[in-house]
């Protein structure tokens, strides 16, 4: 009996633990908005072993963008309580070099373990930094009534359909009306006469976005997910890194960001 009560304890402290609070989250992200506007990572409440990595490649922090001071048009973050992850997307288009910055911070008992950051800026897919803030901008990505909250699963499924679908022209996605793409700077606006905006085609097989990571916010109905987008680059054949930046309502997906670094300019196309 004492047996059991010692492991319904252990795994009920293993389960808090994983768990963390939302306001710390919102606070660190802030931070992380200050660090970057200021070039200055010690603003974070950083790990002594943390790793920085940049567009899949692990790097010394004082040689990332992180490390410089950046004009900041627009910020954006969601907060995984569930897996302690907070994600931020930021829209650079007056810095003197634009950017977007898509980055996850993950953290252990309240310290930033790593982050990992998509750096995209002139060259990269689709780039035009000015064109994803003036987008971005007109969205409304308010928090969602409690009643009305899809579950984590609802989300990440919608997520994954989308990216399934590339592969799968015959995976269905659950495509709001109106849903809005944003590529790079590309807007494809709202839906109209000829079908849904969003609906991306069915690329050459063999085709998978791989190497999955899920940040899932209930109460903005979002979820980021960090890939590696196969096809596009002919110089990463694994992969390039990509995210895909989600609003869910109802079970629908609403607005996509999607955001790709490319090895070559424009990914040699």
């Amino acid at each position: 009996m004492l047996y059991s009560i010692i492991l319904s304890s252990a795994a009920l402290a293993t389960t808090v633990s994983a768990a963390c609070d939302r306001a710390m989250l919102e606070e660190a992200a802030a931070a992380y908005v200050k660090a970057q506007a200021g070039g200055d990572p010690s603003l974070l409440p950083l790990a002594d072993d943390f790793k920085y990595i940049e567009n899949d490649a692990e790097v010394d922090i004082k040689d990332g963008v992180l490390s410089k001071a950046v004009t900041i048009d627009l910020d954006r973050s969601i907060y995984d309580t569930t897996e302690c992850i907070a994600f931020t997307e930021l829209s650079a288009a007056t810095n003197s070099e634009p950017y977007v910055i898509d980055t996850r911070l993950v953290f252990t008992d309240d310290k930033i373990t790593s982050i990992e950051s998509i750096v995209a800026h002139e060259g990269d897919w689709a780039f035009n930094a000015a064109g994803h803030l003036r987008w971005a901008t007109q969205e409304k990505w308010d928090p969602i009534p409690e009643a009305q909250r899809d579950t984590r699963e609802v989300i990440q499924a919608a997520g994954d359909a989308y990216l399934d679908s590339w592969g799968d022209g015959s995976v269905s996605v659950p495509y709001g009306t109106p849903c809005a793409r944003l590529e790079g700077g590309i807007y494809t606006g709202q839906s109209n006469a000829n079908g849904n905006t969003c609906k991306m085609p069915e690329f050459p097989k063999p085709f998978s976005a791989g190497n999955r990571r899920y940040v899932i916010d209930e109460e903005l109905g979002a979820v980021d997910i960090f890939n590696d987008f196969p096809f596009i680059d002919k110089t990463r054949p694994d992969g390039t890194p990509s995210t895909n930046f989600l609003r869910v309502e109802g079970g629908k997906i609403r607005y996509i960001h999607e955001t790709t670094v490319c090895g070559t300019k424009n990914c040699g196309r």
